[in-house]
Protein backbone atom coordinates (compact mmCIF):
# COMPACT_ATOMS: atom_id res chain seq x y z
CA UNK A 1 0.00 0.00 0.00
CA UNK A 2 1.57 3.34 -0.98
CA UNK A 3 2.08 5.83 1.80
CA UNK A 4 0.44 9.23 1.70
CA UNK A 5 2.76 12.13 0.90
CA UNK A 6 3.96 14.30 3.75
CA UNK A 7 2.35 17.69 3.84
CA UNK A 8 3.59 21.02 5.07
CA UNK A 9 2.17 21.50 8.57
CA UNK A 10 -0.71 23.94 8.87
CA UNK A 11 0.20 27.39 10.09
CA UNK A 12 -0.33 27.59 13.86
CA UNK A 13 -1.32 30.69 15.81
CA UNK A 14 1.96 30.79 17.75
CA UNK A 15 5.64 30.85 16.83
CA UNK A 16 6.97 27.30 17.15
CA UNK A 17 10.18 28.57 18.76
CA UNK A 18 9.25 31.36 21.16
CA UNK A 19 5.56 30.53 21.56
CA UNK A 20 4.35 34.11 21.06
CA UNK A 21 0.92 34.53 19.48
CA UNK A 22 1.68 36.13 16.12
CA UNK A 23 -0.46 37.07 13.16
CA UNK A 24 2.46 36.85 10.73
CA UNK A 25 4.56 33.70 10.80
CA UNK A 26 7.21 32.63 8.31
CA UNK A 27 8.19 29.17 7.14
CA UNK A 28 11.65 28.10 8.25
CA UNK A 29 12.93 25.10 6.30
CA UNK A 30 14.73 22.89 8.80
CA UNK A 31 16.83 21.61 5.92
CA UNK A 32 17.62 24.76 3.91
CA UNK A 33 16.11 24.73 0.42
CA UNK A 34 19.51 25.45 -1.11
CA UNK A 35 20.73 22.17 0.43
CA UNK A 36 17.81 19.90 -0.62
CA UNK A 37 19.65 18.37 -3.57
CA UNK A 38 22.86 17.56 -1.71
CA UNK A 39 23.66 13.85 -1.78
CA UNK A 40 23.83 13.66 2.01
CA UNK A 41 20.25 14.90 2.33
CA UNK A 42 19.01 12.67 -0.46
CA UNK A 43 20.52 9.72 1.41
CA UNK A 44 19.13 10.66 4.82
CA UNK A 45 15.71 12.03 3.95
CA UNK A 46 12.92 11.22 1.55
CA UNK A 47 12.24 14.05 -0.93
CA UNK A 48 8.78 14.70 0.56
CA UNK A 49 10.21 14.77 4.08
CA UNK A 50 12.84 17.36 3.14
CA UNK A 51 10.13 19.62 1.74
CA UNK A 52 7.76 19.11 4.68
CA UNK A 53 10.29 19.65 7.48
CA UNK A 54 9.47 23.23 8.39
CA UNK A 55 8.75 25.32 11.45
CA UNK A 56 6.34 28.24 11.48
CA UNK A 57 8.23 30.98 13.30
CA UNK A 58 8.01 34.73 13.83
CA UNK A 59 10.25 37.08 11.85
CA UNK A 60 12.53 37.97 14.81
CA UNK A 61 13.20 34.27 15.54
CA UNK A 62 13.74 33.58 11.82
CA UNK A 63 16.19 36.44 11.45
CA UNK A 64 18.09 35.33 14.55
CA UNK A 65 18.45 31.74 13.30
CA UNK A 66 20.01 32.94 10.07
CA UNK A 67 22.32 35.35 11.93
CA UNK A 68 23.62 32.60 14.21
CA UNK A 69 23.78 29.55 11.92
CA UNK A 70 24.97 29.02 8.37
CA UNK A 71 22.94 26.87 6.00
CA UNK A 72 25.59 24.15 6.25
CA UNK A 73 25.33 24.15 10.04
CA UNK A 74 21.53 23.98 9.88
CA UNK A 75 21.70 21.09 7.44
CA UNK A 76 24.31 19.14 9.42
CA UNK A 77 23.19 19.52 13.02
CA UNK A 78 20.21 21.83 13.48
CA UNK A 79 17.42 20.29 11.40
CA UNK A 80 14.91 19.87 14.23
CA UNK A 81 13.21 22.19 16.71
CA UNK A 82 14.89 20.39 19.61
CA UNK A 83 18.35 20.79 18.06
CA UNK A 84 17.77 24.51 17.44
CA UNK A 85 16.70 25.04 21.06
CA UNK A 86 19.80 23.15 22.25
CA UNK A 87 22.03 25.84 20.70
CA UNK A 88 22.93 28.26 23.56
CA UNK A 89 22.62 31.48 21.53
CA UNK A 90 19.26 30.48 20.09
CA UNK A 91 17.88 29.33 23.43
CA UNK A 92 19.01 32.58 25.09
CA UNK A 93 17.29 34.63 22.36
CA UNK A 94 14.07 32.58 22.54
CA UNK A 95 13.92 32.92 26.33
CA UNK A 96 14.41 36.68 25.99
CA UNK A 97 11.93 37.34 23.18
CA UNK A 98 9.14 35.09 24.47
CA UNK A 99 8.35 37.77 27.08
CA UNK A 100 7.99 40.55 24.48
CA UNK A 101 4.65 41.62 22.90
CA UNK A 102 3.64 40.63 19.37
CA UNK A 103 4.72 43.83 17.61
CA UNK A 104 8.13 43.99 19.31
CA UNK A 105 11.10 44.14 16.93
CA UNK A 106 14.60 43.61 18.34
Amino acid sequence: MPHSPLRIPLKPERCQLCGRAMSALTRHHLIPRARHRKKRNQRLFDHQEVRARILWICRPCHNHLHEVLSEKEMEAAYHSREALLAHPAILRFVQWIETKPEGFKP
